[in-house]
């Protein structure tokens, strides 16, 4: 696929994709530590209820 680019472009490619992924990683993780500190004092039971109410 890639057999037309030179050796060097095709290493670039590779960083520039690895360190795509390791951002999207890291942006989605600290997404989900957010939604996860955000609830009402992180208690299972309280949030399960008040979610089953609604």
């Amino acid at each position: 696929m890639f057999d037309s680019l030179s050796e060097e472009t095709q290493l670039i490619l590779v960083v520039i994709a690895i360190a795509l992924l390791f951002f999207a990683v890291r942006w989605n993780s600290g997404r989900n530590k957010k939604k996860l500190y955000d609830r009402d004092k992180r208690d299972f039971r309280k949030n399960y209820y008040n979610k089953k109410k609604k």
